[in-house]
């Protein structure tokens, strides 16, 4: 919904902007995507362990574990279009200083910056789509295909980096990924409508006490709280089954090529869940069956994942993947429902990404600490299971409070 404080009328159609947005998560979820095909590559060149490997998929998150609920506050009163272009041109230098390193290190260091750019770059998007989208059917499922941006893009990353190591290298194609990230940066100060003008000079001139309101509201209020809570649930486990997938392949004696599209295919196909969230949700589903939904694929999933053969094991990862993307698309909804108001969406959906980003960190280490104790994959499921278990108690949660939201005696703060 568009505020008052929102600056000249739209310079691209509704349907033009939202697809712009909906490819700037896609650009940079790409940076997620292009590491887990160069592990293998990376512990030949730089001596990478599985445990440094974990830890360098995670690392992209640090920035949202630390500050995602601040950068959101920032998006909501610097502007979320200029938050979005800055951090598109910190993700390209991360990427490009990346490209250059000469030690392990040295490449953790660099995906942090990687991980801040991330965090910029993504965060503004559901405050934009908001701004954009009035009618809130359609906003539904916009947010659907917003949260479908990470598996597009990271399965694209997995289907081409094997490619494009095998011709180019590894380093020049997180260079030509760098490019692509200012691009975006181009793209979204051309075709989006611009943030208001007093944004920068607002924030110092005085309004860091309304910013630190905004986001001591947002984390006073047990929504934001439980959709958080939801997906660290989810998205430490799917970045842990996803992001090993490689390695385990190549274990099995599976071919680059084979490996890049299987891979690929298993990141991909959590776009349909995250889409079919959207539309179910605009037609009305409570959102706690689409939650129990993807838990219950998640862990029935994970299981199979590790411990039945080959083909059993594959089909369910994609299980696992496909119908667990109903948990994205849902929270996502959510989180733009249940923010305190209209000035802290951004601030909610940083709060989410604080806590999805822990789970990210945490998740692939714990899996590979895990494997390496007890000398292969076949107990990780066990950490699925878990968290499985405590997202459908926080989906019963969510689906109480979203009903006292809808009690005429429950005054709305905004969001709903």
């Amino acid at each position: 919904m568009p505020s008052a404080q929102t600056a000249p009328p739209d310079r691209q159609p509704v349907a033009a902007q939202a697809r712009l947005i909906v490819a700037v998560g896609i650009a940079s979820a790409l940076h997620v995507g292009k590491l887990p095909p160069a592990l293998p590559v990376l512990a030949q060149e730089l001596g990478l362990t599985l445990v440094q490997g974990g830890f360098l998929l995670s690392m992209i998150q640090l920035a949202g574990m630390s500050m995602g609920a601040l950068f959101g506050q920032l998006a909501d009163r610097l502007g979320p279009r200029r938050v979005m272009m800055a951090g598109l041109l910190l993700l390209a230098a991360g990427s490009a200083l990346g490209a250059l390193v000469p030690a392990a290190h040295l490449l953790l260091w660099t995906r942090g910056i990687e991980g801040f750019g991330f965090l910029m770059a993504v965060l503004p998007a559901p405050g934009l789509l908001r701004r954009a989208v009035t009618e809130p059917a359609v906003l539904n499922r916009a947010l659907g295909w917003w949260g479908a941006y990470m598996p597009i893009g990271a399965a694209t990353g997995l289907l081409l980096a094997p490619a494009l190591h095998a011709a180019v290298g590894w380093r020049t194609a997180w260079g030509l990924l760098a490019g692509l990230a200012v691009l975006c940066a181009v793209a979204v100060r051309a075709r989006l409508a611009p943030d208001a003008p007093d944004g920068p000079a607002a924030v110092a001139g005085g309004a860091w006490g309304a910013a630190w309101q905004g986001l001591r509201s947002t984390l006073s209020a047990s929504g934001p709280w439980l959709v958080a809570a939801a997906f660290l649930m989810y998205s430490g486990q799917w970045l842990a089954v996803v992001g090993f997938l490689p390695t385990l392949y190549t274990e099995a004696g599976w071919s680059p090529a084979r490996v890049g599209w299987a891979s690929a295919l298993a990141a991909g196909i959590n776009l349909t869940g995250n889409i079919a969230a959207g539309r179910v949700l605009a037609r009305g589903v409570a959102p706690r069956t689409l939650l129990w939904t993807g838990y219950a694929a998640m862990g029935l999933g994970a299981v199979g994942t590790f411990t039945a053969g080959a083909g059993w094991a594959y089909a369910s990862v994609l299980v696992f993947s496909a119908v667990g993307g109903l948990i994205p698309g849902t929270l996502f909804a959510l989180a733009v429902r249940l923010a305190p108001g209209p000035q802290t969406v951004s601030t909610t959906v940083g709060w989410v990404q604080q806590l999805s980003s822990l789970g990210q960190f945490v998740g692939p280490p714990l899996v590979a600490w895990l494997a390496a104790r007890v000398g292969g994959w076949h107990w990780t499921w066990l950490i699925n299971v878990t968290c499985c278990a405590v997202g459908m108690a926080l989906a019963a949660a969510l689906q109480t409070r979203l009903g006292r939201l809808s009690d005429p005696g429950v005054r709305r703060t905004g969001g709903c």
